[in-house]
């Protein structure tokens, strides 16, 4: 067993009771090709959440700091983690994207960029429309929703896969894909409020 699947099992053994987590949609998620899961961001513990819920290995980006400790760092490269730095376009961590999703994986991003401190749904940065428009991948938005409390509810749905025929054809900026992207999301939020 690779340590990616140990270390996610190990998680969803705690996660799926601890947070109560209901997961709706992954029939929405392709069983083969590359996908990109978009997904919005209200805590630290979202990334090993879509990593247990979605049927598929995902590939994820983390802050540059993370990887300053040389285990830790290993560690994380380990379990399908890369770094990219932050606040300016980090062309290494662009094309490591687009070379997970051309092997046919599944890449997870988050477009907002950093967790929403008020659990509001934020805007969305171009990086998630640039890798949704660069690539031939499947896009699928996500909504996490309810709070990280113990024993509370906290429901997981993947939608149907965002229509991108006619941004690619029209070579769409990416920052007007992401708003479309974000506003999937925003609708998967609103009509999964329980």
């Amino acid at each position: 067993m690779s340590l990616y699947k140990f270390a996610r099992s190990i998680v969803a053994l705690i996660f799926f009771p601890l947070y109560r987590i209901n997961v709706y949609g992954k029939e929405n998620i392709p069983k083969d090709g590359p996908v990109i899961i978009c997904s919005n961001h209200i805590s630290n513990l979202d990334p090993p959440v879509v990593g247990i819920t979605c049927p598929r290995n995902i590939y994820f980006m983390a802050k540059e700091e993370l990887f300053s400790n040389k285990i830790f760092g290993a560690f994380l490269t380990r379990i399908h983690v890369f770094p990219i730095k932050r606040g300016m376009k980090d062309r290494n961590a662009l094309r490591k994207g687009l070379s997970i999703l051309e092997k046919g994986n599944t890449l997870g991003l988050f477009p907002e960029g950093t967790r929403s401190k008020t659990g509001e749904l934020g805007q969305g940065l171009a990086g998630a429309g640039f890798f949704a428009a660069r690539s031939e991948a499947t896009i699928v938005p996500c909504a996490i929703i309810g709070s990280y409390k113990k024993f509370h509810r906290l429901k997981v749905v993947y939608g149907k896969p965002i229509e991108m025929d006619y941004f690619r054809e029209n070579k769409t900026s990416a920052k007007e894909v992401t708003d479309a992207i974000m506003l999937d999301i925003k609708k998967l939020i609103e009509n999964n409020q329980t």
